[in-house]
C-alpha cells in the first residue's frame, strides 16, 4: 500500500485546538448535538436499560421481554428504530415521575463521569454566544433531558425517543424515535432544516450531519469514519472530562 493510498483510507483528524477553532470560526447560529458517544462516552440508553433491570425498576415480565428483544437486536434481527422505541415502551404503566427520578439517580454515577471535556467547553462557549442549541438522540427523553442539564440545554430543545404520558402514567404509544433520517425529520418538525453545525458519532447521525453547513464527526464509529472519508469530513477524538 502506497502512502497516498494509506492517507486516502483515513479521514483528517482535528486536534482539540483545531476542533474548537473550527467551531468558533463557523460562527453558528444553530448547533445540533447527538448525545451518546458525542457529548459523553457511554451509551446511556443501553446502560439505563441494564441499570433498570439490575435495580429492580422494571417488573420481571418486562425484563424477560426486553432481554429477548435486545438479544435479537444484537443478532441483527431487530432494527435500530424498533429497539430504541421498545426501550422506552418497556416503562409503560409506571408513573413518569418515578422514571424521571430513576434517570436522575442513574446519570450522575453511570454517565456523567464520561462527559467529554472538549465538548463541555464547546457547548459552554456556544451558550455564551447565544447560539440555539439542540440535543437529538434515540435514547429515551428522561435520561437525555437529565443528562443535558450539565450543558444548560433546556428540555424544550431536546428531541429524543418519547412515548405519550397520560395523567402522569407512561403509555406504549410512541411519539418519536429520532434515529437516522428520523433525526432530520424531528429537527425539521421543529423548524430546523439547515443547522450551521451538527455533531454526531455514529452512522445513525449521518443523515443529520449531511444537512449541516459544517459536519463535525466526534468520536466516530467505524461506519461513520468510512462516511467521513467519502464526505471529506475531518473527525475529532475527544477525551473524557478529567482524563489526561
Amino acid at each position: 500500500m502506497t502512502p497516498a493510498t494509506l492517507n486516502a483510507s483515513l479521514p483528517a483528524i482535528l486536534t482539540a485546538d483545531q476542533f474548537e477553532a473550527a467551531v468558533h470560526a463557523l460562527q453558528p447560529r444553530i448547533a445540533v448535538f447527538d448525545c451518546d458517544g458525542t457529548l459523553w462516552a457511554d451509551d446511556s440508553g443501553s446502560d439505563f436499560m441494564r441499570w433498570s433491570i439490575a435495580s429492580g425498576l422494571l417488573a420481571d415480565d418486562a425484563i424477560a421481554w426486553l432481554n429477548q428483544r435486545y438479544a435479537r437486536y444484537q443478532r441483527g434481527e431487530v432494527n435500530e428504530l424498533a429497539i430504541c422505541g421498545e426501550m422506552v415502551q418497556v416503562y409503560q404503566g409506571m408513573r413518569e415521575a418515578d422514571v424521571r427520578a430513576a434517570a436522575a439517580e442513574f446519570f450522575p454515577t453511570h454517565i456523567e463521569p464520561g462527559i467529554f471535556a472538549e465538548m463541555e467547553r464547546v457547548v459552554a462557549r456556544l451558550q455564551s454566544q447565544d447560539v440555539e442549541i439542540w440535543a437529538v438522540s434515540s435514547t429515551n427523553n428522561w435520561v437525555v433531558e437529565e443528562g443535558v442539564k450539565r450543558f444548560q440545554i433546556p428540555p424544550g430543545r431536546v428531541l429524543a425517543a418519547k412515548v405519550e404520558v397520560i395523567d402522569g402514567v407512561v403509555t406504549d404509544r410512541i411519539l418519536d424515535v429520532p434515529t437516522d433520517e428520523g433525526k432530520v425529520a424531528a429537527l425539521a418538525h421543529n423548524g430546523v432544516s439547515r443547522p450551521d453545525a451538527v455533531f454526531g458519532n455514529s452512522i445513525h447521525d449521518a443523515a443529520m450531519l449531511e444537512i449541516a453547513r459544517r459536519a463535525f464527526p466526534v468520536n466516530p464509529s467505524p461506519a461513520l469514519v468510512e462516511r467521513s472519508i467519502l464526505q471529506g469530513w475531518p473527525v475529532f477524538h475527544p477525551v473524557v472530562r478529567g482524563a489526561r
